[in-house]
């Protein structure tokens, strides 16, 4: 956790009881808790309108066939040879 032992889990809470006091350390605790809890559900948001944004730029895109007819068209100085006499295929 954070890289932090139990011995320094135990300090810790020992000077914070020193300085906050036995009755409002329970609040502190509780308040500490709502603002890691509000800043990991704001965090996972983010990480789910990014991945979205991602996916929808990872979609392939739909062409009107534009492609398809270009590829398959042939070329007019193509066209004009196979109409030649004697080009017959």
């Amino acid at each position: 956790m954070f890289g932090i032992g139990v011995q320094e889990l135990i300090i810790i809470a020992i000077i914070a009881l020193l300085i906050v006091g036995p009755k409002k350390l329970p609040d502190l605790a509780k308040t500490l808790g709502k603002g890691f809890r509000d800043f990991k559900n704001a965090t996972e948001g983010v990480t789910e309108d990014l991945k979205d944004a991602l996916k929808e730029d990872d979609k392939p895109k739909p062409d009107d066939g534009l492609k398809d007819s270009l590829l398959s068209k042939k070329p007019e100085a193509e066209e004009e040879k196979n109409k030649a006499p004697g080009n017959e295929t």
